[in-house]
């Protein structure tokens, strides 16, 4: 079971070089691919203008073999390009580079020419390392879904369990998280938690313990759920969080980073290929962490599963 980055990255490193396809990368970019290419993680290929990217590539990789430029210059068609590269087999993972984010969600949902398989649907799980116990743990969605249904909860916790599962832990034990700990009809991310650990019971999800609704007190401190009157293998020891929305997911992520000076990376998950985002709250160092996870992603097939 991996229980650090490090751990993370060494896995990675067994499965080979993929390749990156990276539209329009922008400077920040840069760095980060050479130090993950050095890593032996990945090959890099960029899509935009190939003067502009060879004068940008020119000051992290010393040789021009080291990575790959598909010339195209109208703006317009660099996503599509590398969705296509790498749908089509000729990349692995995709990598945001200069596309807005909103921009490459939207084509990344596109039933046609994005990279959701039937049925699927993406999320974004972010990874921390707790240095005190030596562990891992996953909170998501931390990007993508702004209110997400039952149906998207279910696929978001079934993209969560697949990367776990990754990375050696067989049977993930995930806190559905909501305001209180009791099923409330006022308060719907309570009924939806308590669907989901239903539905673990009767072995949905394969081989995962599944527990909700839970507050945060109640998933982080055995003895606050006893307190409570709650029994459960998950409290003390969880491995997914599972948050009820956006708000509650994007700020917990941000608020353990920059008030709690805690490290995480993250990747989208549910599409047929692993895609990275350039999100805020993720360290240089760190973006190294997400290629690698999206490298485990492709060792585990689709990113669907």
């Amino acid at each position: 079971m991996m229980r650090s980055f490090e751990d993370i990255l060494e896995a990675a490193k067994r499965g080979g070089r993929k390749k990156m396809v990276v539209p329009r990368p922008v400077a920040a970019d840069f760095p980060v691919l050479a130090q993950a290419s050095a890593a032996g993680l990945i090959r890099p290929c960029f899509i935009g203008n190939g003067g502009t990217l060879k004068a940008l590539a020119g000051g992290s990789f010393p040789l021009e073999g080291e990575y790959e430029i598909l010339e195209e210059n109208d703006p317009q068609r660099v996503l599509g390009r590398a969705l296509a590269a790498v749908r089509d087999g000729a990349g692995d993972i995709l990598m945001q580079g200069g596309i807005a984010a909103e921009d490459l969600l939207r084509a990344l949902r596109d039933r046609d020419a994005g990279l959701l398989p039937a049925g699927g649907g993406v999320s974004h799980v972010s990874v921390f390392p707790l240095l005190k116990r030596e562990k891992l743990i996953l909170i998501t969605d931390t990007y993508i879904h702004n209110q997400p249904n039952l149906a998207e909860k279910q696929q978001i916790l079934t993209n969560a369990l697949q990367l776990a599962r990754l990375m050696g832990i067989e049977t993930p034990k995930t806190a559905v998280l909501a305001a209180i700990e009791q099923v409330n009809p006022g308060i719907p991310s309570t009924l939806d938690a308590a669907i989901l650990s239903k539905m673990a019971e009767r072995r949905q999800f394969g081989e995962a313990v599944v527990e909700g609704p839970l507050d945060i007190d109640c998933a982080l401190s055995q003895a606050a759920a006893k307190r409570k009157g709650l029994q459960s293998a998950v409290t003390g020891d969880v491995d997914i969080y599972l948050v009820p929305e956006i708000d509650t997911g994007y700020l917990l992520a941000q608020a353990l980073v920059f008030i709690g000076r805690m490290q995480t990376a993250g990747v989208v998950a549910g599409t047929s290929r692993p895609v990275i985002l350039n999100l805020p709250f993720v360290s240089p160092e760190n973006r190294v962490v997400e290629i690698a996870l999206a490298c485990l992603l492709c060792e585990g097939g689709e990113a669907n599963g």
